[in-house]
C-alpha cells in the first residue's frame, strides 16, 4: 500500500500515534487509506451541499473495506465573482486546486482519491491533480441545479444576467427583475444549463473518470447520493486492481470526450480545460484536433443557452450514455476505452437509448452536421479563437462590422448599459487574456447585456479573455496570441473592419499584411495591471489560451 510510507514499521510508530490522536483505530490504520478531496464551502451554490456527498462517499468506502480521510480545497463561484476583480481569480484557482491536492496526497500518501467538485474550475483542477499524481481516482460531482420557472417558461442564471440588460433598456419592469432574481436559481447545485460546470461534469463522465450519471443527475435527487456511495465502493475496486487515471485517459478517451463536447454544444471553456487535463496525462491535445473532430461530429443537443432544455431534461432523456449511444451508431466513438466502472465505454452504453428526441436528436437528424463549438483562425487569431457556434443566431454566422475597441470589460459594460453600442459593430475587449487580465476573466455580463437589449443578432463581441458557458450570440473568445503578448488583437483601431466567417472558421482584420506588420512594430507592451500577489506570479508564468492556459514547466 502506498499509505505504508506513513504507517508501517517500527520507524512509523510516531506517525501511527498521530493518527490515533484523531481517533483512528489500529484496524482503520491498517486498511487502505482513501483521500476524499471535498470542495464544500458556503459561498458556492454548487458546493453548499457537498458535505452530504462526501458523507455518502465515505459510507461507500467504509462498506468496501477502506478508511476514508477527508480534506478540503478552495472553490470560486464564477457567477458571484462575475463582473468585478474577483473574476480574475477564477481560472487561476484551477492551478491552486491541482497543486493543493498534489500536496495533500503526497505529504500524506493516500492509496487512492475520490474527488468531489461541482463548479467551473474545480472540476478540471481536481482532474489535473488526479492525472498528475496518477494513483487510483474517481470523480463524483454534486450535480446540477433544477431550473426555475416563470409562466411556464424555464429560468436559469442566464435569465437573470440578460434581464439586467432588458431592465436597463426599459424592456422589463423592476418587479419582474426581482421575480427573476428570487426564482431563477431555486436551490443548490451547479447552474442548470450547459454552462462550464455541467459541461465539465458531463465530459468527466465521457472521459471515463466519473460514473454514468455524474453529469446529469440533479443535485436534489436521492439518486445523486446513491451514485456517491457507489463511487466510494468503486474506488476500492480501482485500488485493488491498481487502475490509475492515465490507464483510462488515453488519446482515444480524450477524442471521445471531444466528440461528446461537440454533440452537446458544451461551454467554450472546455477548450481550455481539456488540453490542461491532457497536459497532466502527457497526452498531446491541440486546437487542430478540436477543429477536426468538430467538423465530423453532429450537434445533437441544444441546452440553455443555445436552447430551452436544461440538465434535468438531458437526464430524463437518457443522459450522457444516451448521447454516446447515438454517436456510437455512426462509429464516432472508441468503444474499447476502459472507464472507472471497470467496464469499457461500449459496455457502459450497451443498454442506453434516447428517451426524448426533443432533447437528444437522432444522429441522422442533428441540429447541425458540425459540433457545437468551432475553432476560428485568421490574421486576427493566428493561434486560434473559440466560439459556441450552436448558440450563434444564423444571421451572425457571417458578419463584417466596424471595430469598437475597449481596453477592459468594465469599459465595454459601461458603453453597453449607456446604450452607446451601435448595431452592426464588432466589440473588441482586449487585455483580458491569461497574462493581460491577468486571469482571463469570463465576461458573461457584457454578452448577457447585449442579449438583454436585443442586440445579440446585431452585434459581435471578440476578446482575448473568456466567455461564460452561459453566453449566447456571436461571442468569440480565447483569441490567441493575446494582446498582452503582442497578438494582432492589440493593434486593432476603432473603425477597422473585422470579418467573421464561422462556417469557414475564419476571423480576419481587413488590413493589408503590410499595415498589420507596421502596427505590430509600433506596439509596446503595457505595464502589468497587477504587480503583486498571486495574480502577479500567475501572469509571469501562464501560457497562451491556445495551450489551455497552463503554466510554464
Amino acid at each position: 500500500m502506498r499509505s505504508d510510507l506513513m504507517k508501517k514499521g517500527i520507524e512509523r510508530t510516531p506517525h501511527r500515534s498521530l493518527l490515533k490522536a484523531m481517533g483512528y483505530t489500529d484496524d482503520e490504520i491498517a486498511r487502505p487509506i482513501i483521500g476524499i478531496a471535498n470542495s464544500a464551502n458556503e459561498i458556492v451554490p454548487g458546493h453548499i451541499h457537498l458535505n452530504e456527498i462526501a458523507r455518502a462517499v465515505k459510507d461507500g468506502v467504509l462498506s468496501a473495506g477502506g478508511t476514508p480521510v477527508e480534506f478540503s480545497t478552495i472553490g470560486v463561484c464564477d457567477g458571484i465573482a462575475m463582473g468585478h476583480p474577483g473574476m480574475k481569480y477564477s481560472l487561476c484557482s484551477r492551478e491552486l486546486i491541482a497543486d493543493s491536492i498534489e500536496i495533500m496526497a503526497t505529504a500524506h500518501p493516500f492509496d487512492a482519491l475520490v474527488l468531489i467538485p461541482n463548479c467551473d474550475k474545480i472540476v478540471p483542477g481536481m482532474l489535473m491533480a488526479a492525472l498528475r499524481l496518477n494513483i487510483p481516482a474517481i470523480l463524483i460531482s454534486g450535480g446540477p441545479m433544477l431550473a426555475g420557472c416563470f409562466q411556464g417558461k424555464a429560468l436559469d442564471l442566464i435569465s437573470v444576467f440578460e434581464a439586467v440588460g432588458s431592465f436597463t433598456s426599459g424592456k422589463m419592469t423592476e418587479e419582474k427583475l426581482k421575480f427573476l432574481e428570487d426564482n431563477a436559481c431555486p436551490g443548490y447545485g451547479s447552474c442548470s444549463g450547459m454552462f462550464t460546470a455541467n459541461s465539465m461534469n458531463c465530459l468527466s463522465e465521457a472521459l471515463g473518470l466519473a460514473l454514468p450519471g455524474n453529469g446529469t443527475i440533479p443535485a436534489v435527487m436521492a439518486e445523486r447520493k446513491r451514485l456517491a456511495k457507489y463511487a466510494g465502493v468503486r474506488i476500492m475496486h480501482l485500488y485493488q486492481r491498481n487502475v490509475c487515471p492515465r490507464d483510462i485517459t488515453v488519446l482515444a478517451a480524450f477524442k471521445n470526450a471531444i466528440r461528446v463536447e461537440m454533440a452537446l454544444g458544451a461551454s467554450t471553456n472546455t477548450v481550455l480545460h481539456l488540453p490542461a487535463i491532457a497536459n497532466e496525462a502527457k497526452v498531446p491535445l491541440d486546437l487542430e484536433l478540436f477543429d477536426q473532430l468538430s467538423k465530423s461530429t453532429p450537434n445533437l443537443c441544444r441546452l440553455s443557452p443555445a436552447g430551452t432544455s436544461h440538465l434535468e431534461d438531458l437526464h430524463r432523456a437518457g443522459g450522457i450514455p444516451a448521447v454516446m449511444s447515438e454517436l456510437a451508431r455512426e462509429d464516432l466513438l472508441n468503444l474499447k476505452v476502459m472507464t472507472v466502472t471497470g467496464k469499457s465505454v461500449g459496455e457502459n452504453i450497451s443498454n442506453s437509448k434516447v428517451l426524448d428526441n426533443g432533447v437528444i436528436r437522432p444522429v441522422e437528424k442533428p441540429y447541425s452536421a458540425e459540433g457545437g463549438l468551432a475553432i476560428l483562425k485568421g490574421n486576427l487569431a493566428p493561434e486560434g479563437a473559440v466560439v459556441k457556434q450552436s448558440a450563434v443566431a444564423p444571421e451572425m454566422l457571417k458578419h463584417t462590422g466596424a471595430a469598437r475597441v475597449f481596453e477592459s470589460e468594465e469599459e465595454a459594460m459601461a458603453a453597453i448599459l449607456k446604450k452607446k453600442v451601435r448595431k452592426g459593430e464588432v466589440l473588441v475587449i482586449r487585455y483580458e487574456g491569461p497574462k493581460g487580465g491577468p486571469g482571463m476573466r469570463e465576461m458573461l455580463s457584457p454578452t448577457a447585456a447585449i442579449a438583454g437589449i436585443g442586440f445579440d443578432k446585431e452585434v459581435a463581441l471578440l476578446t482575448d479573455g473568456r466567455f461564460s458557458g452561459g453566453t449566447r450570440g456571436a461571442a468569440i473568445g480565447h483569441i490567441s496570441p493575446e494582446a498582452a503578448e503582442g497578438g494582432p488583437i492589440a493593434i486593432v483601431h476603432n473603425g477597422d473592419l473585422i470579418e467573421i466567417d464561422i462556417p469557414k472558421k475564419e476571423l480576419n482584420l481587413k488590413l493589408t499584411p503590410e499595415e498589420i506588420k507596421k502596427r505590430l512594430s509600433l506596439w509596446k507592451a503595457p505595464q502589468p495591471k497587477v504587480k503583486e500577489g498571486y495574480l502577479y506570479r500567475y501572469s509571469k508564468n501562464v501560457l497562451s489560451a491556445s495551450t489551455g492556459a497552463v503554466l510554464k514547466e
